[in-house]
């Protein structure tokens, strides 16, 4: 067997990095945050264009000044939210201003004032018959600005003289900005023209084509934290089962991704710890909050005998959180950390708003979910989808895996942040064996 030589490996590291900046940021500008690898964008072009459509089916499009792959999305509620400079996730509203805000900057001039680009917002909200409430008071002129402030972010505009914030912060406040229309151009990534509607808009974006099964689990698996069995369908699954080792290590040549194999399904974990946008442990009172609570969640709800179909025993991949477990909790951990952990004021005046706070966050890592209608049960699969798999094939049955009904469910994926404890023998002659907690990471 020939070895690869020393350009091979650097060439192949360099492809590597330049995938993975895109897949973590799809969007790379040659002045932007990350200026320094765009080279290497442009230099590997061709070949980083034909490995994500062969394996992802997104497309990239490389220009002189950015860097835009174009990714698919996964249907409703799976999307990467937006938020403020604050944490706090986008409205509704903010979406909204932001649409609006570029459909009038594809066409609008290379330079503008920001008094006559919400003018432009405005006259394009009416024509569309949306109405922004309240963008002459203050909570309004904040949404508006938020929209901008992203489009700012994004190179699309340039503050030249003064700050789009100046729309929110002084009456009549102004400043000269610069359009970037290409830009404008090629952030939205979905199938505009044949939309009916945003919700249409989401399900054509989902929608594998002719890659099917292969395409879509692929998506799954680099874009969630866990691909969960009883969230495929059953071709989805027969996919996954049958090419997922062969695929961990195709994911670990583009990647550098390694893939964890478990009864329940599969995960693609990153060593760098670089393509996530969530951390957990994590530092803050919700990530503090929220590693607590798995914790002791997976202590009082663990199943004493989850197993695999295959070997005769019973998969399990959700469990019932019972009604008031969550709160009870929670109350005891504000008691036990609230004060000693210095833990927001805010959050230990407002229990419910912690509450909401930390199942967000487990929810967007896939430790909990509120339990729902699943892909295996055929929600949420584009017209025409094959979901079967082939004739004659058999597939982990993945039925009563979760409980159904309403409430939260505890995933699988949550044992991984359990408290477990390690005995180790004493070192000193006489003094007795001692345990100490650990919790993974």
């Amino acid at each position: 067997m020939t070895l690869p030589s020393t350009h091979d490996i650097a060439l192949a590291a360099e492809r590597r990095t330049a995938a993975r900046l895109l897949l973590a940021h799809p969007l790379v500008t040659a002045d932007g945050p990350h200026a320094d690898l765009f080279p290497l964008i442009r230099r590997h072009a061709d070949w980083l264009g034909k490995r994500f459509q062969q394996v992802l089916s997104y497309r990239l499009l490389v220009d002189s000044s950015y860097a835009r792959l174009f990714k698919a999305g996964l249907g409703a509620g799976a999307g990467h939210r937006l938020e403020r400079s604050t944490g706090t996730p986008f409205t509704p509203h903010t979406y909204a201003c932001l649409a609006l805000a570029l459909s009038v900057l594809v066409t609008a001039p290379e330079q503008m004032l920001l008094s006559q680009l919400v003018a432009d917002v405005r006259a394009a909200a009416a024509d569309a018959g949306i109405e922004l409430e309240g963008t002459e008071r203050a909570a309004g002129k904040r949404t508006l600005v938020a929209a901008l402030r992203q489009l700012v972010e994004w190179g699309v505009l340039i503050e030249t003289e003064g700050h789009v914030t100046a729309l929110a912060q002084e009456a009549g406040g102004e400043a000269l900005i610069t359009v970037d229309r290409e830009l404008a151009r090629v952030v939205v990534a979905g199938p505009l023209a044949q939309s009916r509607d945003g919700a249409d808009l989401v399900r054509r974006a989902a929608d594998p084509g002719f890659g099917g099964p292969r395409t879509y689990v692929r998506r799954m698996l680099v874009e969630t934290p866990f691909v969960l069995l009883d969230e495929l369908t059953d071709a989805e699954r027969d996919w996954l089962r049958t090419r997922q080792r062969r695929e961990a290590q195709a994911f670990s040549e583009l990647l550098g991704l390694e893939t964890e194999i478990r009864a329940e399904g599969v995960a693609l974990v990153d060593p760098e710890e670089e393509l996530t946008d969530l951390h957990l442990p994590g530092t803050g009172t919700v990530a503090q909050a929220a590693l607590l609570l798995v914790e002791r969640l997976v202590e009082r709800l663990r199943p004493q005998e989850p197993g695999h179909p295959a070997t005769g025993g019973s998969l399990v991949i959700g469990v019932a959180v019972p009604d008031g477990l969550v709160d009870e909790l929670l109350t005891e951990l504000v008691a036990e950390y609230g004060q000693r952990s210095n833990w927001q004021r805010g959050y230990l005046e407002d229990p419910p708003a912690l509450r909401v706070a930390v199942l967000d966050l487990l929810a967007r890592m896939r430790l909990m979910t509120p339990a729902g209608p699943l892909r295996a049960e055929g929600e949420g699969l584009p017209e025409g989808y094959v979901a079967q798999a082939p004739e004659g094939r058999l597939v982990t049955d993945v039925r009563g895996a979760r409980p159904a009904g309403g409430g939260w469910v505890l995933l699988a994926a949550a044992a991984r942040y359990a408290t477990h404890v390690t005995v180790r023998p004493a070192t000193t002659a006489g003094r007795s064996a001692g345990t100490q907690q650990e919790l993974p990471l």
